[in-house]
């Protein structure tokens, strides 16, 4: 696992002025808590932030006057355009810790059974894992080649890397292959053009109604 190194500072002052000042000369304010200690209140380059997002880490090495610690990355906040972050909350723990975490799953392969009118539908797109801090995986991989029609893969049947622990029931299901819905075709079909035609109970009633004119 890659662990991304972020620059960092103490932030001295709080507030939201004085955060909106920070965000505006290139930082992201947070904090660091844990381990029953006093949390700390810091600012990181957000342009170093950003490069660890892109990569979807979940672990990153606080630089701070050039001694580096290594903290979980808990919690982002970003705006309301989901795009920016605005805060961060860093976890102080042992490298050997466990923690729990959510990893993306990603799909390797073509399934068996894919074609026409089938579709791969992913029911958990992202899996709770717990393993030791620096264990954890950028992502899950699943080979889908064996697939048929209506065959699932279920959590029990995952290749976790070694002490990587699913926190889901053994029999949720992962992913399956499905045969897309199709409408059924109407019974009649209308000519272009022509007139609606209307009820057979009311033409019938109609041609009686003419008939009795004529006698």
């Amino acid at each position: 696992m890659e662990i991304a190194t972020i620059k960092g500072e103490k932030r001295t002052v709080a507030g939201k002025h004085a955060n909106e000042r920070l965000r505006r000369g290139g930082h992201t304010p947070g904090v660091i808590y844990g381990h029953n200690e006093t949390p700390e209140a810091i600012a990181v380059s957000s342009h170093d932030l950003q490069q660890a997002l892109a990569h979807m880490t979940h672990v990153v090495s606080l630089d701070m006057g050039g001694k580096k610690t290594t903290y979980l990355l808990k919690e982002v906040q970003y705006d309301h355009l989901q795009r920016t972050p605005l805060h961060i909350d860093l976890m102080r723990v042992d490298p050997n810790e466990k923690v729990r975490v959510t990893v993306p799953v990603h799909t390797r392969g073509e399934p068996k059974g894919a074609g026409a009118g089938t579709s791969l539908v992913m029911v958990l797109a992202d899996l709770h894992i717990e393993c030791p801090l620096l264990a954890i995986p950028d992502a899950i991989m699943v080979n889908v080649s064996h697939l048929e029609v209506g065959h699932s893969i279920h959590v029990k049947e995952l290749t976790l890397p070694q002490g990587v622990t699913a926190l889901h029931q053994p029999d949720d299901i992962v992913c399956v292959l499905r045969t897309l819905k199709t409408e059924e075709p109407t019974a009649t079909v209308a000519v272009e053009g022509a007139p609606a035609e209307p009820e057979v109970i009311g033409r019938v009633a109609k041609e009686k109604g003419e008939g009795e004119g004529k006698e």
